[in-house]
């Protein structure tokens, strides 16, 4: 009886084992683990806006689509990824549009000064036909666009208080290296650096830079209040990051998959223009509780300035001209 309970036992073990190593097989056949590179914080949203999208389409599909998350540049730079993004080394990721239109000459759309009011206004554009052309054209660098995420307008915060964009005169300023940004701010006789984001803090500290082009979340994300303790709210430009899937993985993903991705992320990014308008008056209010100067720029002060960048750019590419005339429409 001893020998047929303990036989029994070891039938209902190898049972029991055999069942748990199905179950982790078909786990491993079916469940992807895939990595979502952002070259910004966790607390920015372009960063919170890959995390919702991540958990929420691990939850549409029943964790098949598992996305881990890595911020502020941990697996690599703006250029690193967008060629890891296309070469299919890394399967999602967000990319400022600002250093996409190194390459896409349309992007340089978003940045055409004085366009938009707010994020909202950005947001909406998205929408429209150019827009979607945009991203389409994203295909021929290995790349599936998906949409788009928006930090705050662009502003500045400066060692010293800036009351009208004829201060920055003379003035050394941080830039995004792309030359609309470059140009732009030539314009008013600045003189434009480019400072690796997390360097930008101590570059205030040493006097490298005297001003910076930045939006509320990096202000306060990398406290840049502490060197810098004046901010004009210029609202000069929108500042976009696409989020982009590598094409050789998106090829090997059926049409249904394909559509539950791009279903999730419109929800991501709706739900990510609402959280930035919010963020940004969190943002501005925590500034003010902090002793922040603020100084509110009117673009009819700039509006001379940004005609020129618009006459210059609208040249480049008949989708800038589109866009263009299409956001006009809109309003």
């Amino acid at each position: 009886m001893k020998n047929l309970n303990l036989k029994a036992l070891g039938v209902f073990s190898s049972v029991v084992i055999t069942t748990l190593m199905m179950g982790i097989s078909s786990q491993s056949l079916f469940a992807e683990t895939l990595r979502f590179s952002t070259p910004v914080p966790p607390n920015h949203i372009f960063t919170k806006v890959a995390t919702k999208f991540s958990e929420d389409l691990k939850a549409r599909t029943n964790g098949e689509l598992d996305i881990k998350v890595f911020p502020f540049g941990e697996l690599g730079t703006d250029p690193e990824n967008a060629i890891m993004v296309g070469t299919g080394a890394l399967n999602f990721a967000v990319i400022p549009a600002a250093f996409m239109a190194n390459s896409e000459e349309s992007l340089n759309a978003w940045f055409l000064p004085g366009l938009f009011n707010s994020v909202q206004d950005a947001g909406d554009a998205t929408q429209l036909p150019a827009a979607k052309k945009m991203l389409a054209e994203l295909d021929r660098q290995g790349m599936v666009g998906l949409g788009y995420v928006f930090a705050g307008m662009r502003l500045l915060i400066s060692v010293d208080p800036v009351k009208s964009l004829s201060d920055i005169t003379g003035k050394k300023i941080s830039i995004f290296p792309v030359p609309i940004f470059n140009d732009w701010w030539l314009t008013f006789g600045a003189i434009p650096t480019a400072v690796p984001m997390p360097e930008i803090a101590s570059a205030l500290a040493i006097n490298l830079i005297e001003v910076v082009d930045a939006d509320l979340d990096l202000v306060a994300a990398l406290k840049l209040y502490e060197q810098a303790p004046n901010l004009a709210m210029t609202s000069h430009m929108a500042f976009p990051g696409i989020v982009v899937v590598s094409k050789k993985w998106w090829e090997s993903k059926s049409v249904e998959q394909r559509a539950v991705i791009r279903d999730v992320f419109a929800e991501a990014e709706a739900w990510g223009v609402k959280a930035q308008v919010m963020a940004d008056e969190g943002n501005l209010n925590a500034l003010k509780d902090a002793g922040v100067a603020i100084t509110q720029i009117d673009k009819s002060s700039y509006v001379d300035n940004a005609t020129d960048i618009l006459n210059q750019y609208v040249k480049k590419s008949p989708t800038i001209a589109e866009f263009y005339e299409q956001v006009k429409a809109q309003k």
